[in-house]
């Protein structure tokens, strides 16, 4: 599957929401990604989360512009990573570590669940999921993924039911 396709969808499904809460987005996406293979509704799923979360992150921001950058590119080895970078409040190294468990959650409306999931939907495709604190302001939440091998083959493992 083309995975710039599947977040092109998934931001334009998204537009009207993002630009009510007054975010920018802003996309990178490689010319020269290669296909992935996977499950794209779930894969989606996980793009829909980190983008949502992205725009709750900046929802109390008022001193700057609500930024939202989300990038597709070539990662190291045979893989492709998608990253949502937001202007936000930021990430404490308190949160970082519980991130990720089941029915953790920063939001006070939050059960705590979206990036448990999200994180097992990207571990059944072979990937990793995680979390960094910008430079400036705000955070990163990145995936990646493998892709299909130029044979045009994909090993039994990297496929996904």
């Amino acid at each position: 599957m083309d995975l710039n396709e599947a977040t092109r969808e998934v931001t334009s499904l998204s537009l009207s929401e993002l630009q009510s809460k007054r975010v920018i987005l802003r996309h990178e996406l490689a010319d020269d990604l290669p296909p992935v293979i996977g499950d794209r509704v779930q894969l989606q799923q996980v793009i829909l989360n980190l983008l949502r979360n992205a725009s709750d992150a900046m929802s109390g921001v008022d001193d700057r512009p609500r930024d939202l950058l989300i990038r597709t590119e070539c990662d190291e080895g045979d893989r492709v990573r998608v990253s949502v970078k937001d202007t936000g409040v930021g990430l404490t190294s308190q949160a970082a570590d519980k991130l990720f468990e089941a029915f953790y959650t920063t939001k006070s409306d939050g059960m705590g669940m979206g990036l448990s999931i999200s994180r097992s939907i990207i571990e059944a495709h072979r990937g990793r999921l995680w979390a960094t604190a910008n430079d400036g302001p705000g955070a990163t939440f990145a995936f990646s993924i493998p892709c299909r091998r130029e044979s045009g083959r994909a090993d039994a493992e990297t496929r996904v039911n």
